[in-house]
């Protein structure tokens, strides 16, 4: 006879769903990390109600379904760059009202409120993990967030690659390894949000000469018009991280793309 997996019918599973709540009240998990998420900011600022459902809508049916399986904890990644906006305070702390600039950046603030809510009035656990910008190995080189990995695969390839704007804009990017390890520790952490980021601005030209120079290459990037909208600088204090969770960055920006550039280098062999 044919062996069934019975948890087949959950792959691929919307997390807007009632079928995720099913899930959940199945498996009755103790921690969600819950990454699930409409991740392009261009995307959310052209159709706000689709970014909406599945980034407000979608976390609070996930919450629902969290408190109706009895779940210990939820562990939300929220967005440190998106949700403070432009600001003057840098490294910006927690601490900063939120001023988001993007559908995408709205969306992830009203999760949190929502996830605050939650444990108010249900005694659910919520950590939220505001993430600087992500990179590593098997990034998605598709939507704005893989920066890295696009100019990674193009400089291997040989091909030529062009920055937005000025390139002066700046980022604080941040290895996937050491975002691993900080939701590790919200497991049992303080409740609460945590910047995680590393302290450290970088612009867009510095990172395409690290880049470069991880990949062996001598090619110069060229310049584009720049993107209405884009945020001109982020960068995340990260102190309540350091003290809350016992968390600090461990891969440094250069020693990261050296990593990220290996990975892709065998991908491409």
């Amino acid at each position: 006879a044919e062996l069934v997996n019975p948890a087949a019918r959950f792959e691929n599973l919307d997390v807007t769903t009632d079928a995720f709540r099913d899930l959940l009240r199945e498996t009755t998990p103790d921690v969600i990390i819950h990454q699930a998420a409409q991740i392009d900011v261009r995307r959310s600022v052209r159709e706000p109600l689709l970014d909406t459902h599945i980034n407000v809508v979608g976390t609070v049916n996930l919450l629902q379904g969290a408190v109706d399986a009895g779940v210990r904890r939820v562990i939300f990644a929220s967005s440190g760059g998106t949700v403070y906006g432009d600001t003057e305070t840098l490294p910006t702390p927690e601490q900063h009202p939120g001023a988001p600039e993007s559908a995408y950046g709205a969306a992830k603030l009203s999760a949190e409120i929502y996830g605050r809510m939650y444990q108010h009035l249900h005694g659910l656990e919520f950590v939220a993990l505001r993430y600087a910008n992500v990179y590593g190995p098997r990034q998605d080189p598709h939507g704005e967030a893989g920066v890295v990995a696009i100019f990674t695969q193009r400089l291997l390839r040989g091909e030529a690659c062009v920055i937005n704007g000025d390139g002066k804009q700046t980022r604080d990017y941040v290895f996937v390894d050491d975002v691993v390890q900080a939701n590790m520790l919200a497991m049992t952490a303080p409740t609460g949000a945590y910047n995680i980021g590393t302290g450290r601005e970088t612009d867009v030209n510095e990172l395409f000469t690290l880049i470069a120079n991880a990949c062996g290459s001598d090619l110069v990037a060229g310049h584009g018009e720049g993107k209405a909208g884009e945020q001109k600088r982020s960068c995340l204090d990260i102190t309540a991280a350091r003290e809350g969770l016992g968390w600090t960055p461990e891969v440094q920006l250069p020693a990261g793309l050296e990593r990220t550039v290996a990975f892709f280098s065998r991908v491409a062999a």
